[in-house]
């Protein structure tokens, strides 16, 4: 326990508020940094090439010495994700749960992480001593086992970070949460509470995944020929799902995808799926069965199914391909933002002969709490102060508003930005500065290298194209030797705008001879000429904007 007064309480968002992923939250006490989740987002559609973002960890690198832990929520790659990048920069111990560290470890192997290592287990009742803090864990209900709450215990009372989390009535034993510990918690005293948004627009609860269980048994009963299930790789409670319909209904499963095979692998060897030896077999046995003794489970290679489904139904998958009489059942919430994907690929799917199968109910049973189990959340905590994490701004508003049905006033709630430093002072919540915070673009092997000036050079591209114009010059004589020749990529087709490029030669062909007569001589001053009387040209007979990129050689 803390004995000694705490002098200066912060909290800093790089990551998951304004935006859905890339969770990362910092408590500092007293200068000492403790981080919570270290998690990546997928690109938006704007991010032209870009594979994953993570949190810019600007702040964290230049007081890398101040940071003293970072803990893991749950092992969801939105909270797991960007791990190896921040390791990379920052030599820190990393605490989670078992079946959490099995996944970190095995997404930092992905990722190709070379260094060193500094895991350390911990349970719901594990409590660890820092000196200016203590901390402890208590278990929430999420898709995914061994989910844990956060604790920082100060001098001024608790900093609680939920996680994710929803309150299922009928949870398993590996999935219930510990209400008993939450409330204790709340009696002894919490000064703020960091709490989960993603369903803060959406009133009464969240459906029990026993919802979900009767469905699924409805379509494996009606459903003649194979059953192909897509779901997210790391959504084991779903997956569970669906090895017990399997089993129930006489069916054999076979997973395809390294994600989903990675996770199964590990999930079932720590013992927490529970699958039957017989039930699981190998893709290339599928023939050994009839239709109707099947079920393929699939992801994509990022954990999500709906590429892996799109490449079934083009019949480009190297390993299984939509037939006439396939059931393909959607067992996953689709990704805010990709329902106009999702829609394609369904389509897709029936034009391949499939009947598609999405779930109406079990599409609404979210992983995450409603607002009747947000105010129970409050409520159960009692904190003096609220901050709403973890979604856009919207639902950080909405969940605003719960917080204050709950009865906490205004003045105590804070909806922060990326960077904010939320000081805890003279029993006051403010802001009071900011530091650097927002996206690091992940391109390939390249991270971080890739900005908002190659993101607009991309746009442009994709958007106009690029002309290419190239010059040989005799430079001492002061002479064209050779072009100029243009070569379009994306901008118009060169054999149906002949008079165009002709015309568009002659005016480059001008300005070269017009900047060869100046003293001295500026090969950047050509240039930016070609550009700029290309660009103005050709716009005004297509209105098209291409990126322009003049090449000038010299011989002797």
């Amino acid at each position: 326990m803390i004995t000694k007064k705490n002098e200066s309480i912060k909290i800093i968002a790089l990551g998951g508020v304004g935006e859905i992923g890339k969770n990362m939250y910092v408590t500092e006490v007293d200068g000492d940094i403790f981080v919570v989740d270290a998690g990546l987002m997928f690109p938006e559609d704007g991010m032209l090439g870009i594979d994953i973002v993570i949190p810019d960890i600007t702040y964290l690198t230049a007081n890398s010495e101040r940071v003293k832990a970072i803990f893991l929520t749950h092992g969801h790659e939105d909270h797991i994700g960007a791990l190896s990048y921040v390791l990379r920069k920052i030599n820190v111990p990393v605490y989670g749960t078992k079946l959490t560290l099995a996944l970190a470890k095995e997404k930092m192997k992905e990722q190709e992480f070379a260094g060193k290592l500094e895991f350390r287990e911990i349970t719901p009742e594990t409590e660890l001593d820092f000196g200016v803090v203590s901390v402890s864990f208590f278990k929430t209900n999420h898709s995914i086992p061994d989910s844990v709450g956060i604790s920082i215990h100060t001098s001024e009372g608790a900093i609680v970070h939920t996680g994710d989390f929803k309150f299922d009535q009928a949870a398993t034993s590996l999935y219930k949460p510990e209400i008993g510990k939450m409330a204790s918690i709340g009696e002894k005293g919490v000064l703020c509470l960091l709490s989960d948004s993603t369903e803060a627009e959406k009133p009464g609860y969240t459906p029990s995944e026993t919802t979900v269980v009767n469905e699924l048994s409805n379509v494996f009963y009606n459903s003649q020929g194979r059953i192909i299930a897509a779901c997210f790789a790391s959504d084991l409670n779903r997956i569970q799902h669906l090895f017990d319909s399997a089993g129930a209904h006489g069916r054999k499963v076979a997973v395809v995808g390294k994600s989903l095979k990675r996770v199964y692998d590990i999930a079932l060897n720590l013992g927490y799926l529970q699958v039957e030896s017989d039930l699981l077999i190998q893709i290339d046995e599928l023939k050994k069965y009839r239709d109707n003794e099947i079920v393929i489970l699939t992801t994509g290679s990022q954990g999500e199914p709906i590429d892996a489904l799109q490449k079934m139904a083009k019949q480009t998958h190297p390993q299984v391909n939509i037939r006439e009489g396939d059931t393909v059942l959607f067992a996953a919430s689709p990704l805010r933002g990709s329902e106009v994907f999702i829609y394609k690929t369904m389509d897709m799917l029936f034009r391949a002969g499939a009947n598609v199968v999405s779930i109406k109910k079990s599409v609404q049973v979210s992983s995450h709490g409603s607002q009747e189990e947000l105010k129970f959340m409050i409520n159960l905590m009692n904190p003096k102060f609220f901050i709403p994490v973890h979604g856009e701004y919207k639902m950080l508003k909405a969940h605003k508003k719960v917080a204050q049905s709950c009865g906490i006033p205004e003045e105590n709630i804070y909806i922060p930005d990326r960077g904010d430093v939320i000081e805890i002072s003279g029993g006051k919540l403010k802001a009071t500065e900011k530091v650097q915070a927002g996206n690091t673009l992940i391109d390939g092997i390249g991270i971080g290298d890739v900005g908002n000036i190659v993101l607009r050079d991309r746009r442009l591209l994709s958007q106009d194209g690029v002309l290419i114009v190239v010059v040989t010059l005799y430079k001492a004589d002061r002479k064209i030797a050779a072009g100029p020749e243009i070569i379009s990529r994306g901008f118009v087709y060169v054999r149906e705008s002949e008079k165009l490029m002709a015309d568009s030669s002659v005016l480059v062909r001008e300005t070269v001879e017009k900047n060869l007569t100046k003293e001295p001589f500026d090969w950047n001053g050509l240039k930016q000429d070609i550009r700029d009387t290309l660009n103005q040209y050709l716009f005004e007979k297509t209105k098209r904007r291409p990126m322009i990129m003049p090449i000038i050689m010299e011989v002797k």
